[in-house]
């Protein structure tokens, strides 16, 4: 039942966010160089985090529908301090680095000695849209994929021969799959063969390797 997966979620987060030093949380957020009230939110991170998480196991495609529909209709004793959906996106750009930190700590699968990696794009906006985009402004670049160019980040991914997620590593769009200074940090606690398509062929890479 979702409703008992949302409570162990919830439990290891919450066991997480004790850990956390929440000044120097503060100091590495993304883009927090505009000073502005930064009012407490009713909702504590860890029921934040559990929400987000949460919502890729709810089925949801759309996350507005999912708070609405599921979390604010069904899940109230869940969270019985829900703020809105607006007051809720207010706050998510605090979500971002403790939710990475979670998962880089507490949610990676064991390397097996039979790895795959591969990458796939991050779109912030429609290519046409480029110039007028500002949430990422400065931050996300422009570059071609298999689908044809796009304007955002690209998500560098290290998996096991059981899908469990080994490593993973955020990048600009133009950052080459073969870069060495990311290959370096993803795969420093592999062992045994790492399998890639033909966009990770590199001497450089494989001498490394």
């Amino acid at each position: 039942m979702l409703e008992d997966k949302v409570t162990k979620i919830f439990v290891s987060i919450d066991d997480f966010v004790k850990d956390l030093d929440h000044f120097a949380l503060k100091k590495q957020l993304l883009g927090d160089t505009v000073k502005r009230r930064n009012r407490k939110s009713k909702l504590s991170l860890s029921e934040r985090m559990t929400i987000y998480v949460s919502f890729h196991l709810s089925g949801y495609i759309n996350f507005k529908r999912y708070y609405k529909e599921l979390v604010c209709q069904r899940w109230g004793h869940l969270f019985p301090d829900l703020v809105s959906y607006e007051r809720f996106n207010q706050t998510q750009n605090a979500l971002f680095v403790p939710l990475v930190m979670y998962f880089n700590s507490r949610s990676l699968g064991s390397c097996t000695g039979i790895s795959f990696v591969d990458s796939t794009t991050l779109k912030v906006c429609h290519i046409k849209r480029e110039k007028q985009h500002k949430v990422f402004k400065g931050i996300a670049q422009k570059s071609k994929g298999t689908m044809g160019w796009y304007f955002g980040f690209k998500l560098h991914l290290i998996i096991n021969d059981k899908g469990e997620i080994l490593s993973f590593c955020f990048s600009k769009a133009n950052v080459d799959d073969r870069d060495h200074q990311i290959m370096t940090v993803m795969t420093k606690e592999l062992f045994g063969k790492l399998f890639g398509d033909r966009g990770y062929v590199s001497q450089k890479l494989a001498e490394y390797l």
